[in-house]
């Protein structure tokens, strides 16, 4: 009975090493066939890696102390958040992929548009899962997340934000801001010197040619049905003429572009320009309460459209804490995290919960949240609100952006 006895504490023993193992990695569980419990439970006492892009010293703040102190509060799981683009960490997973690493150092990625894309035409993720979270079956409309610039999400990524692009103007040095791409135009060959964008590929400056791109080619619904190369080629020439004649008007006379967003908000803040971009609508409050802007800065949108997203975590292939992964991107669809996040003061993110699905005093949360003067209501925001453009324009755009306007000569 001794020898029996020990044979089934070894076999335990060793049956919850292995789960333990799958908790860390391995191959041996199967996390979608699991209850939720009993991925809360292989979660609990671990790290998990969250990849990102560190570029927001607000953001970063919200994940370091409001995430990672509920995931240690709430799961003992410990945090570490690592700063990096995502093309970089799409590269990184790739090679890991084609060396047939199954045991990466990544857990949880911040991800959308043509990195999502990218990484699932290389299999280089992990699902689908988000309907395995219970905040998600709860709480979100899956409609409003099918899609990821137009690339089906499929269940591989998890939604846990909402942006749109905003400008920001000093009401004490400008009266009316240009409110449309022609307008902007005229604005900036009268005010040399006082307008730039971030060099794509950065985000915004991304961001801010896509929309350029709706607005002088007679909008945003001939793109939405899939990459057109012969509608690309047709229309693109228009953007580039528009970014050419604007160039020799704009700061330090187009020859030089801001590396990212942080840098054209320093040459804001500093009054160096007098046009600020943003894919983030609460960018301004935000900066106000830090005192990094004047009270009298103010958001407004292009009337030609303001393009919007959803930004989305996915779980690598090789994530080795899967189970902590799940727990995370569960927590950020919480009533708590969400309507934390909405608050400028910690970000201003807006919600992807369906206020249908809310209860009455989960909607009351949302409702109680000071916005402040700086940031647009949603009804003016929805009124312009656009959708982004799939991912193989983007590329193009970022291509052709080089070529045709960085390295075009006068």
């Amino acid at each position: 009975m001794k020898k029996n006895a020990m044979v089934l504490l070894f076999a335990a023993v060793l049956l919850s090493f292995l789960f333990l193992a799958g908790g860390k990695g391995g191959e041996e569980t199967d996390w979608l066939a699991l209850d939720f419990v009993e991925i809360e439970d292989a979660a609990r006492s671990t790290t998990i890696s969250w990849y990102m892009w560190g570029g927001s010293a607000v953001i970063n703040e919200w994940v370091d102390s409001y995430v990672g102190g509920e995931l240690k509060r709430r799961y003992a799981i410990t945090l570490d958040r690592v700063p990096m683009d995502a093309s970089i960490f799409v590269n990184k997973l790739l090679t890991e992929k084609q060396a047939g690493k199954e045991r990466g150092t990544m857990d949880l990625l911040w991800i959308n548009g043509e990195n999502f894309k990218n990484a699932m035409e290389a299999g280089l993720l992990f699902g689908p899962f988000s309907e395995k979270l219970p905040n998600f079956l709860r709480y979100v409309d899956e409609d409003t997340v099918a899609y990821d610039f137009g690339y089906p999400t499929r269940g591989y990524e998890a939604p846990y934000g909402r942006a749109q692009f905003v400008f920001e103007y000093d009401r004490a040095r400008m009266e009316e801001p240009p409110d449309t791409f022609k307008k902007l135009l005229d604005w900036v060959e009268k005010n040399p010197g006082r307008f730039i964008y971030p060099q794509p590929p950065d985000f915004t400056g991304s961001a801010f040619i896509r929309q350029a791109l709706y607005a002088v080619t007679g909008g945003h619904e001939q793109y939405m049905h899939g990459f057109d190369q012969s509608l690309f080629e047709l229309n693109v020439v228009r953007l580039w003429d528009y970014l050419n004649r604007m160039k020799p008007y704009l700061w330090q006379e187009g020859k030089s572009y801001p590396k990212d967003v942080a840098t054209l908000d320093t040459l804001f803040a500093r009054g160096e320009v007098d046009l600020n971009m943003t894919y983030h609508q609460a960018h301004a409050q935000n900066s106000i309460l830090s005192g990094l802007y004047p009270d009298t800065v103010r958001s407004f949108v292009m009337k030609d459209g303001s393009i919007y997203n959803t930004h989305f975590v996915a779980i690598p292939f090789n994530a080795p804490n899967k189970a902590g992964a799940l727990v995370t991107a569960n927590l950020l669809l919480s009533v708590e995290a969400q309507a934390f996040k909405n608050d400028p003061e910690n970000w201003g993110d807006f919600t992807v919960l369906d206020m249908g699905r809310l209860s009455e005093e989960e909607r009351a949360v949302f409702e109680s949240i000071v916005l402040g003067e700086a940031v647009l209501g949603l009804d003016v925001l929805s009124k312009y609100a656009v959708a982004e453009i799939p991912s193989p324009y983007l590329e193009a755009l970022e291509a052709g952006w080089e070529e045709e306007v960085l390295r075009k000569q006068p």
